[in-house]
């Protein structure tokens, strides 16, 4: 993946972000429960957060374009979007409670995602 494919997913996920967001703020508000409702402001939050990483990978693959970590930062970070946003938002608008089990790998990815970023920092 190139830069710019990393400054589009970026951009795209924080406008989706926004979207979701004031989409639970708006339309959920009173329709989920408090619990759920903190659920959702949370998937929001983690993935306007790392729509910002995706950006900062895209950047800095315009100044380190021979890193490869710098791409396997934004694939974790976006995999990482998927997996803890999305099962987040999943299980507040579904209730299922089973979909818990797989926020914990998007919080790696995530965890993932900002090391490697770290580390092809240092090593440029």
């Amino acid at each position: 993946m190139s830069a710019k494919t990393f400054l589009l997913l970026g951009s795209l996920n924080a406008m989706l972000a926004v979207i979701l967001g004031a989409f639970g703020a708006h339309a959920l508000k009173a329709k989920l429960n408090p619990e759920l409702l903190a659920v959702y402001q949370t998937a929001s939050q983690y993935h306007f957060y790392h729509s910002l990483g995706l950006l900062a990978v895209g950047v800095l693959m315009l100044q380190i374009p021979s890193s490869p970590l710098l791409k396997y930062s934004g694939g974790a970070m976006l995999a990482g979007i998927v997996l803890f946003s999305g099962s987040l938002y999943l299980l507040s608008v579904t209730g299922l409670r089973i979909l818990g089990a797989i926020t914990p790998v998007g919080g790696l990815c995530f965890i993932a995602g900002w090391l490697l970023l770290a580390v092809a920092v240092w090593k440029a």
